[in-house]
């Protein structure tokens, strides 16, 4: 029986797929490749270039593999761009899940692992972040991820679906050598932009608001490996495979760190000076994101390991290093 991981070609799908082939497990990769890159993609898995909303692709795969659970990271992920683009993200996103979900029913499969997002919640109530606060997106990202995380609750109910939907916070980091990795175009996560001024890609890094309710008046966030969200996704599917119920999880590290912090923490582990600019706050940031993942650690036993955040900027950069181009150098 093998795992089927949709978006496997993207960021942090390969990374999933390494854990999952690591562990033994067989892998069918499905990615149309719009946002992925076909040199994130392992060779030991099986791939099927295609999208998900697509019936005939999934009936193709459905019937050509006998897939026990599925992975799903197809969607779009710009809370910007979704605002400007909302139908984009209704279409991809909350549509892309019900054709995946109906493949599933027809085929028979009943177990499915979602990436999810913190931003299902908006602007926090409290700090840490915990599953049962108010659920209330602030963009259209946001609310096609809490749609669909719907959709997998009614369909699990009707149809016996079971799923687990892993909300997470700001993933970061690379494999540790150096071979997969973060590409995004156009980049919009923290980290890979800090690090693209030693890099020399631009001259500086533009902090947004320097006068929020926290110590240095930057925005705190929550960073966490891509390792260790793959991590999860792996004990998520063990989790299912065991006869866990329905639930949904946060995945956060618990500590939250500012933009200056992480500023500096890129010039330690650089060793270069990274130049600075103030810009004007952007509308719907909070001042601070933490999760609570108290509850991921008690019942699927998800322990992270990348712990330090220099170390995980130290595995992004040793992958920047050796990609100054991303897939494509």
């Amino acid at each position: 029986m093998a795992i089927l991981v949709c978006g496997g070609a993207g960021y942090i799908g390969p990374h999933t797929v390494h854990q999952l082939i690591e562990k033994g497990e067989d892998v069918i990769i499905v990615d149309n490749l719009q946002h992925g890159h076909r040199g994130a993609l392992n060779p030991k898995a099986k791939f099927y270039e295609g999208d998900i909303r697509d019936y005939e692709v999934l009936d193709k795969i459905f019937t050509e593999n006998k897939i026990e659970a599925v992975i799903h990271f197809c969607a779009y992920i710009e809370a910007g761009e979704s605002v400007q683009k909302p139908l984009k993200y209704f279409n991809n996103n909350v549509y892309g899940m019900q054709v995946l979900l109906e493949s599933m029913v027809k085929h028979k499969v009943d177990k499915i692992v979602f990436s999810s997002t913190a931003a299902v919640y908006g602007e926090p109530q409290k700090i840490p972040i915990e599953e049962t606060d108010q659920t209330k997106p602030i963009n259209p990202y946001g609310e096609t991820k809490l749609m669909m995380e719907k959709i997998m609750h009614w369909v699990s109910r009707a149809d016996g679906i079971n799923y687990v939907s892993l909300r997470y916070f700001n993933a970061a980091g690379a494999i540790d050598d150096g071979s997969i990795g973060e590409d995004h175009h156009p980049e919009t996560h923290l980290i890979p932009l800090i690090l693209q001024v030693p890099l020399g890609k631009r001259d500086h890094i533009t902090i947004f608001g320097d006068d929020y309710d926290t110590p240095d008046g930057t925005c705190i966030r929550d960073y966490i490996h891509v390792l260790d969200l793959a991590d999860a996704h792996v004990l998520a599917v063990e989790y299912l495979r065991k006869g866990g119920k329905s639930d949904a999880f946060n995945l956060g590290s618990g500590k939250g760190f500012s933009v200056k912090e992480m500023i500096e923490a890129a010039k330690k582990v650089t060793g270069k000076d990274i130049k600075v600019e103030m810009g004007a706050r952007r509308p719907g940031d909070p001042a601070r994101l933490i999760a609570s993942s108290d509850k991921a650690r008690k019942v699927l036993g998800w322990n992270p390991k990348y712990t330090d955040v220099e170390v995980v900027i130290k595995t992004a950069w040793n992958w920047h290093q050796k990609h100054p181009n991303g897939y494509e150098a």
